[in-house]
């Protein structure tokens, strides 16, 4: 499933959400895709980008352990909405390669959604280059956000 902009913008403004992205693995490519979509300026919050694992662990409050893991992609979700004040978030921590990292090999990839108040974390297997692996998320982000928000 492809996630078009334009209904992901209204579907935001129709349940009158703010939007919030913490990001690691994707750079930055995440919040890129929520601030191209129309309308954006009244909705979306902002974005942050934690890529080293102490700015996931001093800024967003990601407990200690590691940081391509499940709790960490919950605690990056939490801790962007109450940052930038947002009643929805999307986070992403992940490994692109081409070595592992945290004993997770390329294409571990964790993805943390708040929405009505609760948050949830999934994991996503990928595969390809770590440019494709960056892109690969940032699709299914959009499309777990999506599916999340409409119900």
């Amino acid at each position: 499933m492809t996630v078009d902009p334009e209904a992901l913008a209204e579907l935001i403004v129709r349940r009158h959400l703010t939007v919030a992205v913490a990001e690691s693995l994707t750079g930055g490519m995440l919040s890129s895709r929520f601030a191209q979509a129309p309308g954006a300026s009244e909705w979306f919050r902002g974005g942050i980008v934690a890529y080293a694992s102490e700015v996931k662990h001093d800024l967003l409050g990601v407990g200690p352990g590691p940081v391509v893991s499940r709790q960490a992609a919950i605690d990056m979700v939490n801790g962007v909405a109450k940052l930038l004040d947002a009643s929805a978030a999307i986070a992403v921590t992940g490994v692109g390669g081409p070595g592992p990292q945290d004993d997770q090999p390329p294409g571990t990839v964790w993805v943390g959604v708040l929405t009505d108040g609760h948050a949830q974390a999934l994991l996503l297997k990928l595969a390809g280059s770590p440019a494709e692996i960056c892109r690969r998320t940032c699709d299914r982000c959009l499309e777990l956000f999506y599916e999340r928000l409409e119900g």
